[in-house]
């Protein structure tokens, strides 16, 4: 029993620092978002109770600690469920090459070039797109306070630069939400001939396909599909601890525009400024 108990702390231990080793890397790789907030949170709070393991252990047999450890271990059980369902979730709704158009969902740049987590986005959108010559494609993302072009323009340039015709690429640079990205393609697109109930599918990553399809439904498409772009490894742990939350806030609120968090809305949407290497 006590050799386990050691194995449980030395197991807490190597968490903790490989957690703190990541939270290091999340500082001098990315700029502050929620999602990196949620790291440094949990590796505090990882950190504490390798620390504290003996006090907490024993406060954890009164009372109230029992009462606190039960209400914790049901929201861990909750997050876990909304971490797996946004793992799983993505992946639902695939292409049927049917689609007549394509929508990129912004990510951030780096300065005026994408983010890595939007070059996936970027690469998979251009994989699909070389194999279904006749869809349009319109790149969405308007230009955040420390980017030098709009994201939309950004995208645009890359997506040409890799091999498409100009013509093929429409660019959307006013978006500041992903709510924003398809009720700005709408209208571009309805310029073009185009409707909402012309099928459409979008590109993102996958942890943020679920919600992106929740809002291309509110914005009026009616036929959407997702095309999940993987995620880079180092994104990996923020951005899955961070859209769950997004998706609990979601289907409470349904929308960025109201609740506690529209003041924080560039911190809560997925398309806005992540990873900038």
């Amino acid at each position: 029993m006590r050799s386990a108990s050691k194995m449980g702390i030395l197991l807490l231990w190597i968490l903790a620092a490989a957690l703190v080793a990541y939270s290091l890397m999340l500082v001098f790789l990315s700029n502050f978002n929620m999602g990196n907030l949620m790291v440094w949170v949990l590796t505090a709070a990882i950190t504490a109770c390798a620390i504290w393991h003996k006090p907490l252990a024993g406060w954890l047999h009164t009372g109230a600690g029992r009462v606190v450890g039960i209400v914790l271990g049901v929201l861990l059980v909750v997050y876990l469920a909304l971490i797996d369902f946004v793992a799983v979730s993505g992946y639902a709704n695939p292409p049927t090459g049917q689609e007549q158009v394509m929508i990129v969902l912004g990510a951030g740049l780096r300065k005026d070039k994408p983010s890595m987590l939007l070059r996936y986005r970027l690469d998979k959108a251009y994989e699909y797109a070389a194999e279904h010559p006749d869809l349009l494609i319109v790149t969405s993302g308007g230009q955040g306070r420390d980017e030098w072009i709009p994201e939309g323009q950004a995208m645009r340039d890359y997506l040409i630069e890799k091999g498409l015709p100009a013509d093929r690429v429409l660019a959307e640079n006013k978006s500041t939400s992903t709510e924003e990205n398809f009720a700005f393609s709408l209208d571009i697109l309805k310029e073009r001939g185009y409707s909402a109930d012309t099928p459409i599918v979008y590109v993102s990553n996958a942890f943020h396909c679920y919600r992106a399809g929740r809002y291309a439904v509110r914005a009026s498409f009616t036929t959407v599909a997702a095309l999940p772009a993987h995620t880079p490894w180092r994104s990996v742990l923020p951005c899955y601890l961070r859209e769950a939350l997004a998706l609990a806030y979601y289907w409470v609120f349904k929308t960025s525009t109201s609740g506690p968090m529209h003041a924080m809305v560039g911190l809560l949407d997925l398309n806005k400024r992540f990873f900038y290497k």
